[in-house]
């Protein structure tokens, strides 16, 4: 009975996750599509041809996690949450706080959360599996949900623990997650934009397209996702203006979906640190 349940709730999740994600899709699209045309002009269906291979490889990997790696780990995720200890002062506290700043500390904590996260998949045991994140060599808003099943699997069970300890309300993470994620969009935009004085603040398209650069020493700069407050402290901060439309990509070349899918499994990322893999001749695609 207990296998029938949650099998059902596994095809309960892969419903709602599918519905989530063409609705996000949906919306995002429009603005995004309208951003090329205004950008690209007369050379938009160009640009669309050039990183027509990248986008497939995408959009085939953002349904491989919202079909099967997202509604597998949505229960048992959902479940241990719901076990992490929230302590009741600070429940109190953040329940008394007015709601958009308990929104703002949300996104600021979960941003700490995903800076180290991001950090640590930067590490020779983790590159393995972001390396499909950082391989698109043709950056777009849709690059965004270019991850490996496993790394997707990595942020959804650490980003949110900080902030659930903290005990900030459900509500505010939500709408906080929901505004990381519109912004992650818009970083991954192929746009040149360093968001003037409020690039010092916000990471913006620009420095986070310098984190995606095809060198593996600048590649380790700007790891923030909304805020550029945890790169500024930890030294990781590189300020993009001199390296506007620089070349993205890694090293071991791009792929497609089934080649990203087998990627963390090839032999090369295991005999050489993430720097040294620079020296390789890119495999060809799968």
């Amino acid at each position: 009975m207990a296998k029938l349940c949650y099998a059902f709730r596994v095809i309960q999740s892969i419903f709602e996750s599918a519905q989530s994600t063409t609705n996000g899709l949906l919306i995002a699209a429009g603005p995004f599509m309208l951003l090329a045309a205004v950008m690209k002009r007369a050379e938009v269906l160009a640009a669309f041809k050039a990183a027509w291979h990248e986008i497939k490889t995408n959009l085939g990997i953002l349904t491989f996690n919202a079909l099967v790696t997202v509604p597998l780990l949505a229960v048992p995720v959902a479940a241990g949450r719901d076990i992490v200890p929230r302590p009741d002062a600070l429940v109190g506290f953040w329940e008394a706080v007015p709601f958009g700043l308990a929104v703002f500390a949300a996104i600021v904590i979960v941003d700490f959360a995903a800076y180290w996260r991001h950090r640590f998949e930067h590490s020779r045991t983790l590159w393995p599996i972001h390396a499909t994140h950082h391989a698109d060599e043709a950056m777009n808003w849709l690059s965004l949900r270019r991850k490996h099943p496993f790394g997707e699997a990595f942020s959804m069970i650490i980003d949110l623990v900080p902030v659930l300890l903290l005990g900030l309300p459900i509500g505010a993470i939500i709408v906080a997650m929901m505004m990381r994620t519109a912004w992650g969009y818009f970083i991954h935009a192929d746009v040149p934009w360093t968001l003037g004085r409020f690039g010092s603040v916000l990471i913006s398209p620009a420095a986070h397209r310098l984190h995606h650069i095809r060198d593996e020493q600048l590649m380790g700069a700007n790891y923030g996702n909304t805020v550029t407050m945890w790169d500024q402290l930890f030294g990781t901060y590189v300020d993009p203006t001199p390296y506007l439309n620089c070349e993205t990509g890694i090293a071991e070349g791009t792929r497609g979906l089934l080649g990203e899918l087998a990627r963390p499994f090839e032999k090369r990322y295991w005999r050489a640190r993430p720097a040294e893999v620079a020296s390789e001749q890119p495999a060809s695609s799968g």
